[in-house]
């Protein structure tokens, strides 16, 4: 990728905190919004989870060596229509930021095919505006019974909206019935976004 095709801060400069990935792509929706605002209908906010809140993935910083990290969700950005394929977008990976979600599909959400059904990964995918607008967390989900923090939160307030102050429960659902964006199962998404990407950068909000 040319350095002027960028249109995110590199990986070293973008903001980032370790397990608030949601906030971690919040934040790199908004820099889009502002620096770059004709980009940002072409970013897509993915959330990866499934009814059992139990999805591995593979090449995470988290993990070691080739074994998947477990995790209850995860979110990573992706960009469709610009360049020739659409371009996935991981702080928490291995692979570069950014790389092809051809390579990401490959590396790092691999198959369902040879994992047990629990594991099955879904994937919902929100318009990044719509993100922007409507996600709202008060951390409450990484506080202990005691109050004390599991991991520590970010130095910037928490994101909320008018409507709400904390909603992330109805993103890293997988029910359709709820919440804003499209759900995939895995093979629906890499079918819809990893072929034809130019014609496949839609949905619905």
């Amino acid at each position: 990728m040319n350095r002027d095709d960028r249109i995110m801060p590199t990986r070293e400069n973008c903001v980032y905190t370790s397990c608030y990935c949601e906030e971690n792509v919040w934040k790199l929706c908004d820099f889009v919004r502002m620096e770059r605002p004709a980009q940002l209908e072409h970013l897509f906010v993915v959330f990866i989870s499934n009814e059992n809140r139990t999805v591995p993935l593979w090449k995470q910083k988290s993990g070691l060596g080739d074994q998947p990290v477990i995790w209850d969700y995860h979110v990573i950005l992706m960009q469709v229509g610009v360049q020739p394929y659409s371009l996935a977008y991981d702080l928490d990976s291995e692979l570069s930021f950014p790389c092809s979600l051809k390579l990401y599909a490959t590396q790092a959400l691999r198959s369902d095919r040879n994992i047990r059904p629990e594991y099955h990964r879904k994937l919902r995918v929100i318009p990044a505006d719509s993100f922007l607008f409507n996600f709202a967390s008060d951390r409450s989900h990484m506080k202990n019974p005691d109050g004390s923090w599991r991991m520590a939160p970010p130095p910037y307030p928490p994101i909320h909206t008018e409507e709400s102050q904390m909603n992330l429960d109805d993103f890293i659902s997988m029910d359709p019935a709820i919440g804003w964006g499209t759900i995939f199962s895995l093979d629906h998404f890499l079918q819809r976004y990893t072929r034809h990407s130019s014609s496949s950068s839609s949905a619905s909000s």
